[in-house]
């Protein structure tokens, strides 16, 4: 047993080394890492303010907005990510010598932007209908009733899921790969293809993401947390 444990520590040791001390392999895990928090961070973002437009088009009273903003979701959450991806990079900017980190941003932030134009289209449905009726008693306008009312509830009721949503989105980064970019998941796909050792470089990218996520939900669930707690004073 006494063997076998030292064997163990020693396998471990060395496919440590080979894997992230040669060459600085550990540099290559923390630049793809880099990568995939730029473009997760950059398309949560944009895709949040993109979301937020998508929701107002679509409760509009204005028909061609709203039909403009129920197509746009509806391609865009029923299509695959990864042939977004694709098209988009090796489609609409097959001809333009624009940065792929950039590609990977526009693609993401779109696809996102349709989902969080559902959340909170959620949210703002969540609201008792009440609340709306008491701003309009007060003599606030149907903006102000919106914006002052309305979507603070909203988005306290979303935030669950659309921190889901942000966690969910660093996961899908991991198939930027397909147009050349080295996030996490590449990086690691590289360093397999240098050590022979499929195992270990794997694990440690899906450790990685593993922290990331899991401490951003449990971020999102403090926050959550301090919001019931003031809506109790």
């Amino acid at each position: 047993m006494v063997n076998w444990f030292l064997g163990l520590i020693e396998n471990f040791s060395t496919e440590f080394y080979r894997n992230l001390i040669v060459e600085d392999r550990w540099l290559m895990i923390l630049k793809g890492l880099g990568i995939t928090i730029e473009i997760s961070i950059l398309s949560i973002l944009i895709g949040t303010v993109l979301g937020f437009a998508l929701c107002i088009m679509r409760i509009s009273n204005i028909k061609i907005l709203s039909k403009i903003a129920t197509w746009y979701i509806n391609v865009f959450r029923g299509t695959p990510l990864i042939t977004q991806l694709l098209i988009i990079n090796f489609g609409v900017f097959a001809s333009v010598n624009l940065n792929t980190v950039i590609i990977a941003v526009i693609a993401f932030s779109m696809n996102s932007g349709a989902y969080v134009a559902e959340i909170i289209r959620a949210g703002i449905l969540s609201v008792d209908s009440g609340q709306t009726e008491a701003g309009r008693s007060l003599g606030l306008n149907g903006t102000q009733t919106m914006m002052y009312i309305v979507l603070p509830q909203a988005i306290k009721n979303c935030l669950p899921t659309y921190a889901s949503e942000f966690i969910v989105l660093i996961k899908e980064t991991a198939i930027v790969g397909y147009i050349a970019i080295e996030d996490l998941t590449k990086v690691g796909d590289i360093i397999r293809s240098r050590t022979f050792s499929a195992f270990f470089p794997l694990v440690t990218v899906a450790l990685v993401y593993f922290v990331i996520t899991y401490s951003l939900s449990k971020l999102f669930s403090k926050f959550e947390r301090r919001l019931r707690l003031s809506d109790k004073r």
